[in-house]
């Protein structure tokens, strides 16, 4: 069977790697087309668009890039029309793919399956009647999606388990350790390049103190040109000496570190499943109004993932006008070895991982996508 896949930043390109390969375990016939990046090509098929070409954050940055963004979606419309896929597998990117959603049903082309939700649980939950809509199949990785969609919203969903855990398992299994000459502090600024220029520069001068202790490791997003992190390097008046930048191996960086700075998403998760301490920091410009909406608008009490998924701030988060250097300094003090917080944080992390479950989530989500395919009259 053909499927077409879109994902839109780094975490789902790597994720729906992991699902095509799992689909090509479940179906021998399996063919792809994808928006996505380079770990989705590694996968074989063919990559129609590379994520950075339409991976743009903010009211700001879209409404400048918004003809280009616009191209793109009719683009990927009329190549899942010319190609007649038998699925259209969304992942995350909802402000592209919940489109992309409409036209498939509108048009009757095939069945909609969504692989890792929209996080409509934290805001824009509206957003829910374009799923039930356009969606045949969500495919749900975090065990509290589950009560959202099918206690509140009364929309049936599959909880396949989280594939992080997948990736995270196998990445151990395969490595050892690194023994590191000096021991490393993490800095892992997002994937975006709005995120990077609004995040890098607080987190280096918060990890400032600790160089003559610790190395800084920036895990570098694959899309980024490392100028911008050397000009950020610059503007923060640090030893560049005393910092590296690392290009595409972020679990090699977090398997060695012994803490971690890092902003929302999966990052967040990662971090944890490597069972190294963090602070979750997030800067937005204009903070106040932006905490002041957060407090408004957002349906959640927390943004990373491991705080969700516990349901309690296990990790420290510090977001829009909380995220400054002196604030951000004081938190990681706590989670260094000797800090009050350490230790703590690492048990949580064990009864997050008992949450979250076991590994296998790409096979399951995998299999229950062909065999509904499969389907008479499906």
């Amino acid at each position: 069977m053909k499927y077409f896949l879109i994902a839109g930043e780094a975490s789902g390109d790597l994720h729906a790697a992991h699902l095509m390969k799992a689909l090509r375990r479940a179906d021998d016939h399996a063919q792809f087309r994808y928006y996505g990046g380079d770990e989705m090509a590694s996968q074989g098929g063919k990559l129609l668009c590379h994520y950075r070409n339409l991976a743009y954050m903010g009211f700001i940055p879209v409404m400048l890039h918004l003809p280009q963004i616009l191209k793109g979606m009719a683009r990927c419309k009329r190549h899942i029309r010319e190609w007649k896929p038998d699925a259209v597998i969304l992942v995350d990117y909802p402000g592209f793919n919940l489109d992309i959603a409409q036209y498939v049903k509108a048009q009757a082309l095939c069945p909609v399956f969504y692989y890792i939700s929209p996080k409509i649980w934290a805001w824009k939950e509206h957003r829910i009647h374009h799923i039930r809509a356009n969606v045949d199949r969500l495919f749900s990785i975090l065990p509290f999606e589950v009560d959202f969609f099918e206690k509140k919203h009364h929309y049936p969903i599959s909880y396949v388990g989280n594939p992080t855990v997948d990736e995270v398992s196998l990445y151990l299994s395969r490595h050892d350790k690194p023994r590191a000459a000096t021991p490393t502090i993490a800095l892992l600024p997002g994937s975006r390049q709005q995120e990077i220029k609004d995040n890098l520069l607080r987190m280096l001068r918060a990890a400032a103190p600790y160089t003559d202790h610790y190395r800084l490791v920036i895990a570098a997003a694959p899309a980024i040109d490392l100028d911008v992190y050397h000009r950020l390097i610059a503007r923060a008046h640090i030893d560049a000496s005393r910092v590296d930048i690392v290009k595409g191996q972020t679990y090699h960086i977090l398997h060695s570190a012994t803490a971690a700075l890092v902003t929302s998403g999966t990052a967040t998760l990662e971090t944890a499943l490597f069972r190294v301490p963090q602070v979750v920091c997030y800067y937005i410009a204009c903070g106040k109004l932006v905490a002041w909406l957060r407090r408004h608008l957002l349906k959640v009490p927390y943004i990373s993932l491991v705080n969700l998924v516990l349901g309690r701030e296990a990790v420290r988060e510090l977001v829009a006008n909380d995220m400054t250097p002196v604030k951000v300094e004081a938190a990681l003090r706590r989670i260094l070895p000797g800090g009050e917080d350490r230790q703590r944080q690492l048990a949580d992390y064990e009864e997050m991982a008992r949450r979250l479950g076991t590994p296998g989530a790409p096979e399951r989500a995998a299999r229950e996508m062909v065999d509904i395919l499969r389907r008479p009259h499906s």
